[in-house]
């Protein structure tokens, strides 16, 4: 007879564990761990859901790096908005004479496996992706490498396992809605993101809770998705306007989608923010120096990027983050394009 002591941990599996669980050698699950390429893609899968299931702990031990660079990687570039990414990013290694290598993927939202591979060939400290992400086996390949990676993600769905810095998106809707219904508007559009992005439907429904709030209910009518650029704004922005019913106020995805109904606006003849308010989103250095100055949701980048930066040097140097996701605060803007609604003065 034997008995156990249920309090006890359980013993650490071993690459003899894993190979016995899989049912293959203790050679192929060793290579796979070494990241060589020279075991099959179903063998792999399965030693890697193995080894994650059995949480065994990989060594964590690098070799020294020499190629002291960082790639920070987009989905695609938006001039205005990644420079603010990479001010952050160059404000937090300019003082460490690390080399920031800029990529960006042609709109696509996962690397190909021959870029990837390129970065695993000659190991940076570490890579940050810029609303942008791996796939789970691309993630493994980076880690067998020991490569740390960071997501610097306004979209907020990163998976738990990949360190993120992003932003209060719902707050951000709240805050915007708070204002414009505190200054009296009560038919007020919203030109949003893409649909399909996490960080467009917070923000809406952030905006609706506002309504909510005010015992208000919000105008599903009036509630359009887009890109995030001029001609978004722009577009809906003249069809919004030319209703017969139009709104006394628009709520903008992003500033440059606000400039666009900025545009809009002026050629129907309407006057701003006499006729007409806008609020923004991120807080761009151009939102001051429109005509009017926009009012704007002020999305932290550079400190998102030079947090995100922060946690991928601390990674590289084997210091763990205390915590895997980090959301920085959202605050409003009020400059000149918002005033309350023509009836209410």
């Amino acid at each position: 007879m034997t008995s156990s002591d249920p309090s006890a941990e359980p013993r650490a599996a071993t690459i003899a564990t894993i190979a016995l669980d899989v049912g293959v050698s203790v050679a192929t699950v060793s290579k796979v761990l070494n990241g060589r390429d020279d075991v099959a893609p179903d063998t792999r899968a399965r030693v890697e859901e193995s080894l994650d299931r059995h949480r065994y702990r990989r060594r964590t031990r690098r070799a020294p790096v020499t190629n002291r660079q960082i790639h920070l990687v987009f989905h695609e570039f938006d001039s205005a908005w990644a420079m603010e990414i990479i001010r952050g990013v160059e404000a937090a290694t300019s003082a460490s004479g690390i080399e920031l290598v800029l990529a960006q993927l042609g709109g696509r939202h996962r690397p190909t496996d021959t870029w990837l591979d390129g970065v695993v060939a000659r190991p940076p400290l570490g890579v940050l992706f810029v609303a942008c992400g791996l796939t789970r086996a691309q993630q493994a390949k980076l880690r067998r490498r020991h490569i740390p990676f960071v997501a610097v993600d306004t979209d907020s769905v990163t998976p738990e396992s990949v360190p993120t810095v992003g932003s209060n998106n719902w707050n951000g809707g709240l805050i915007a809605a708070r204002h414009l219904l505190e200054l009296g508007h009560r038919r007020i559009a919203v030109i949003a993101g893409p649909e399909d992005l996490l960080c467009s439907r917070a923000r809406v429904a952030g905006f609706s809770s506002a309504h909510d709030e005010a015992g208000l209910a919000m105008d599903a009518a009036l509630v359009r998705h887009g890109t995030f650029y001029l001609d978004a704004g722009y577009e809906h922005g003249l069809e919004l306007l030319r209703s017969t019913s139009r709104p006394t106020a628009v709520f903008a995805g992003s500033d440059t989608q606000a400039m666009g109904v900025l545009k809009a606006a002026r050629q129907l003849g309407l006057r701003l923010p006499e006729d007409l308010s806008v609020v923004g989103y991120d807080n761009l250095p151009v939102a001051a120096w429109t005509g009017p100055a926009l009012t704007t949701v002020h999305q932290p980048l550079q400190d998102m990027a030079g947090t995100a930066t922060r946690m991928l040097l601390d990674l590289s140097d084997g210091v763990e983050p205390a915590s895997t996701r980090i959301d920085l605060g959202t605050e409003l803007v009020v400059r000149e394009s918002t005033a309350p609604p023509p009836q209410a003065r």
